[in-house]
């Protein structure tokens, strides 16, 4: 297939790494190794464009320069990976339908709340009507698969389950043995936490990882707590762990994602609360790693981790629920490997990047098939 490809949150390569933008860039890197031409349409970026007249002429002008080139290229299919209330995909709903091609969307959001909101009205307003525009909707999370029902017919909705490339992150005996030598020579219990240091729910995230293993340790646990991660918030966070956790954690920096799976497999749990988080790919990493992980169940933990299986969840409302979670596997090694071993095959069998966009793949070939015969 012929495809028009577009990101108009976080375009890529963007300085700023998030799981929306692995995903992205993942989805253009499987269809184009499955020799499919694929090509960027633009580095336009939609994120509060209703607020910035300047980007609403580049959109103007983004849309004349498209538009033009493809008209010439014969496209099959606009594709843009996501469309919300912060950076409703204007550009691909334009484009496609001046080009008259079907025009897909992979993770759509329609959150209503939004609209309550002076501030993201016009957002919740454009969103929707591209959403309503859209043939066709894909979706990697249940909570928006749900909500996009309200107003999407079903036949126009996919579900594809979030996935990773099982075989990039595997537990590695050697990487254990070499890099607990150098972060934990005690051969305490290792704690892992990964996230961007981010102001807001992600800093906050690991500040609870922190208070959780200060009263862990408090009690008698023999742990240390790796931190994976850099960000504005580094100091807060250094601060932070030097007053409750002396000698007992470890700032790993900021890690290449080919490389985690190095301390994934020299970690004994993987331990980050997701509040608010809409996914969180480091759930399915650390899992393919064979880590039990402890997440809150009310956001992206709960789409990944399968509770008393292959970790535990608790509820947002039961903050102390999460440290007592991290007891429980702290006191139990043989309950850890059970949920490692669990996690593996969990990830292997409902999260393989490769087997679940295969029906991707399918949909959008008969969406182009269909648009031909028109």
């Amino acid at each position: 297939m012929n495809i028009a490809y577009y990101m108009p949150f976080k375009p890529m390569g963007h300085q700023n790494p998030s799981g929306d933008l692995i995903t992205g860039t993942e989805l253009y890197n499987h269809l184009s190794g499955k020799n499919h031409s694929i090509e960027l349409a633009s580095r336009l970026r939609c994120r509060w464009i209703y607020y910035h007249p300047i980007s609403w002429l580049k959109l103007l002008a983004e849309e004349k320069r498209i538009t033009e080139k493809y008209k010439k290229e014969n496209k099959d299919i606009w594709l843009s990976y996501h469309s919300y209330y912060k950076a409703p995909d204007l550009l691909g709903a334009y484009c496609s339908k001046k080009l008259a091609i079907p025009y897909v969307i992979f993770q759509g959001i329609y959150s209503t709340k939004r609209r309550r909101n002076l501030k993201s009205l016009p957002g919740f307003i454009l969103n929707k009507k591209v959403l309503l525009s859209a043939d066709h909707i894909f979706t990697n999370k249940k909570r928006d698969h749900t909500n996009l029902k309200r107003i999407i017919k079903e036949d126009n909705l996919t579900y594809i389950p979030p996935g990773i490339r099982p075989d990039d992150f595997q537990f590695d005996i050697d990487s254990r043995h070499s890099i607990r030598k150098k972060f934990n020579p005690e051969e305490r219990t290792v704690v892992m936490t990964a996230a961007m240091f981010r102001p807001g729910v992600k800093t906050e995230g690991i500040s609870q990882v922190i208070e959780s293993c200060a009263e862990l340790i408090d009690k008698g646990r023999d742990i240390c707590l790796w931190i994976a991660g850099d960000g504005l918030c580094r100091n807060e966070l250094k601060e932070k762990t030097e007053k409750l956790l002396p000698g007992r954690a470890h700032f790993l920096g900021k890690i290449n994602r080919d490389e985690m799976y190095h301390y994934y497999s020299g970690a004994d749990i993987f331990a980050f609360p997701g509040i608010e988080e809409s996914l969180g790919m480091v759930y399915l990493e650390a899992q393919s790693c064979s880590l039990p992980a402890v997440a809150v169940g009310d956001w992206g933990g709960g789409e990944a981790i399968v509770d008393n299986q292959t970790g535990l969840l608790s509820s947002a409302a039961e903050k102390s629920k999460f440290t007592e979670n991290i007891d429980i596997l702290l006191r139990d090694p043989e309950l850890r490997t059970k949920f490692g071993v669990n996690a593996r095959s969990h990830i292997r069998e409902n999260h393989d990047l490769n087997r679940n966009y295969a029906l991707l793949e399918e949909k959008l070939h008969l969406l182009a098939i269909k648009h031909r015969r028109q």
